[in-house]
């Protein structure tokens, strides 16, 4: 759908946007890596993961999920992928999962089941809150536009311009409103558009979530975004499991095709060392 696309780019764009949502962690909390691994047998995908620079042992992974409407299934199947990516990457530091939705009260499923999963793992973003507290957190006001009423749209675009003139969290989310309004009005003209958002048409041009999402060749340019994704995770476990990579090792990984790199990840869970990787790129070479 394409709300998936549109928070593939915006994350793959500046991971560290996610930090905000995760209060527990520390106020030098950065260089996170984004991607949207495929997890195998199943084949889970989740709808993004974060992953903190090697050296900060101290930050959590974090598991992203994007659910807009009503699933009975929901909570179990957002615990069965969490599990699965902690299962088949053996992390072993600490991890949360940040569950994007317009609120929490929709029907997700009985809880019973995952009642510690979800409380102790799982941080909510509500972007319509059932308090009926209004949103100021910026990255949170702007991901509301898609479920808004349309009425409000002007109203919430304005209030973003002019926080981002004292605020920089609001500047940094300004270009995201034409790429987010594009593709939840996507059957209405570009001028209705721009209207409806107080937006110009340089808005558009120059969102490069929009660029990312909507420009021609899209099929070609999500298939590099998930290789160059699977890759940078992969090289990840890689040094983890294999020890450091050699430039040229890590050269050859970063230019297998998606499928590759996909057999790749799932080869390497019983890796014991570097000879097993280096036999492995000598048959799939």
């Amino acid at each position: 759908m394409a709300s998936d696309k549109l928070f593939y780019a915006i994350f793959q764009d500046n991971p560290d946007l996610i930090v905000r949502w995760v209060d527990e962690l520390p106020a030098d909390a950065a260089g996170y890596c984004f991607s949207a691994p495929v997890l195998k047998e199943r084949e889970y995908r989740l709808d993004g993961l974060f992953l903190p620079p090697d050296d900060r042992v101290d930050l959590p992974a974090i598991v992203l999920e994007a659910q807009m409407a009503p699933d009975a299934d929901f909570l179990l199947r957002l615990y069965a992928e969490s599990a699965r990516f902690v299962q088949q990457s053996k992390w072993q530091r600490q991890w949360v999962v940040v569950v994007i939705c317009p609120n929490r009260t929709m029907n997700f499923g009985p809880i019973t089941p995952v009642r510690e999963f979800v409380e102790q793992r799982v941080r909510w973003i509500e972007l319509l809150p059932s308090d009926g507290q209004a949103v100021r957190e910026p990255l949170t006001q702007v991901l509301g536009l898609l479920v808004q009423p349309e009425a409000k749209v002007r109203a919430i675009s304005d209030d973003l311009r002019q926080q981002a003139a004292t605020n920089p969290a609001a500047g940094q989310v300004l270009p995201l409103i034409a790429a987010i309004l594009l593709a939840r009005f996507n059957n209405r003209p570009i001028s209705e558009i721009c209207a409806m958002g107080g937006l110009t048409l340089d808005d558009f041009t120059s969102s490069r979530a929009y660029r990312e999402i909507f420009r021609k060749g899209e099929a070609a340019g999500e298939a590099r975004g998930e290789a160059r994704g699977e890759a940078s995770v992969t090289l990840r476990l890689l040094n983890r499991r294999c020890g450091p990579l050699s430039a040229a090792t890590t050269t050859s990984i970063q230019a297998l095709p998606l499928p590759q790199l996909e057999s790749l990840a799932e080869a390497l869970l019983d890796f014991t060392g570097p000879a097993d990787l280096q036999a492995w790129l000598e048959e799939h070479g």
